[in-house]
């Protein structure tokens, strides 16, 4: 099997990008991806370190960030498992990626940036529910947004497919199988729905 080594042996399999790819990159926000972000509650959060990579979901009952000033977005950390993979790469080495879905739309906007993480009280406090604060708030500054192309979305069918879930491996399943049964299984997912919703916030 030949692998690709080099950019020009890339871009000649591929050809010119189409203008509109070019000038759809913003470097702040605008109006129109305002709208598109602040309706968003889902997005996947992409960041490196000295291990490798990460990619996590992050989602909120609302907006998944706050735009602090249009060069500047805002993360809660909400409680999770503490492995900290995202949080520990942003602290030695602050580039991510974000993107950002809306259901129903085959859109997908995409930020790349740098991160630093803050403890910061009032920040913290605009993020408030249920009388809970985030552990800390990830600071996103700006280097460019953009539209993905909606193809992939297409292709899958993400929107129209349905329910596709009945039969697949649960959490309490993949536990088990990779610890022989002393973690995880039937108790584990019967159990996790019930004390997540008292740990969303």
């Amino acid at each position: 099997m030949d692998f690709i080594k080099d950019i020009e042996t890339l871009e000649a399999q591929y050809g010119t990008p189409g203008e509109a790819s070019l000038r759809k990159v913003a470097r702040r926000m605008t109006p129109a991806y305002r709208r598109w972000i602040m309706t968003s509650r889902l997005c996947v959060l992409s960041t490196v370190g000295p291990e490798g990579t990460d990619a996590t979901p992050r989602g909120d009952d609302g907006p998944v960030v706050l735009e602090l000033d249009p060069g500047t977005l805002a993360m809660p950390d909400w409680r999770g498992n503490n492995r900290l993979d995202s949080l520990r790469n942003i602290v030695r080495d602050d580039r991510v990626s974000l993107m950002f879905f809306v259901p129903g739309s085959n859109t997908v906007i995409r930020v790349n940036g740098t991160a630093q993480l803050t403890v910061d009280e009032s920040l913290r406090g605009r993020f408030e529910k249920k009388g809970r604060l985030p552990a800390t708030v990830i600071v996103i500054k700006i280097t460019e947004i953009y539209s993905q192309c909606a193809r992939a979305l297409l292709r899958a069918g993400t929107w129209v497919s349905g329910d596709q879930s009945e039969g697949l491996p649960t959490a309490g399943d993949i536990l088990a199988e990779l610890t022989d049964g002393e973690v995880g299984g039937e108790s584990y997912d019967r159990e996790w729905a019930p004390r997540a919703s008292k740990t969303l916030w």
